[in-house]
C-alpha cells in the first residue's frame, strides 16, 4: 500500500512531532487540526467563530492538498474545552459540510494543546 506524507503551507505547520496528514492508498488521516495562523502558526485570536473557522479552514487546505475534500470526509472527532459552545460550533460546522454530514463524534476534554478551545481530526477519501 502506497503511504504518503502531505503537507501544505495553506495549513499550520505541526507543533510536533506529526505530520498535517497521511494518504494511505484511498484514505486520508489528517491530523488534529487547532486555531493557528497557517501563515504564521501563532494562534488565532479573537472569537470562538474565529477559530473554528481556521481550524475547518486549515481542514480544507489538508484535504485539497491530498487530492480530497470536504465532502469526501467520512468520520470527523471533535474536541471541545466548553460544551457550551457546541450550538455554536454545530452551525458553523454545518456551512463548511453541508449535505455531506460524515460520522461525528464530539467530546469535551478538560485541555488542549496550546491552551486552544477545539482541535478537530478527519479521515477522508481519495479519489
Amino acid at each position: 500500500m502506497d503511504r504518503k506524507i502531505i503537507f501544505t503551507n495553506r495549513a499550520p505547520a505541526p507543533v510536533g512531532p506529526y505530520s498535517q496528514a497521511i494518504k494511505a492508498g484511498s484514505t486520508l488521516y489528517i491530523s488534529g487540526q487547532i486555531p493557528l495562523d497557517p501563515t504564521t502558526n501563532e494562534l488565532v485570536a479573537g472569537p470562538f467563530d474565529r477559530q473554528v473557522k481556521a481550524v475547518l479552514d486549515s481542514l480544507t487546505a489538508i484535504a485539497i492538498a491530498a487530492g480530497s475534500s470536504l465532502e469526501n470526509v467520512v468520520k470527523v472527532t471533535v474536541f471541545l474545552t466548553d460544551m457550551e459552545k457546541f450550538a455554536e460550533f454545530n452551525a458553523i460546522y454545518d456551512e463548511y459540510f453541508g449535505d455531506s454530514r460524515p460520522a461525528r463524534a464530539c467530546v469535551e476534554v478538560s485541555r488542549l494543546p496550546k491552551g486552544v478551545p477545539l482541535e478537530i481530526e478527519a479521515i477522508a477519501i481519495c479519489s
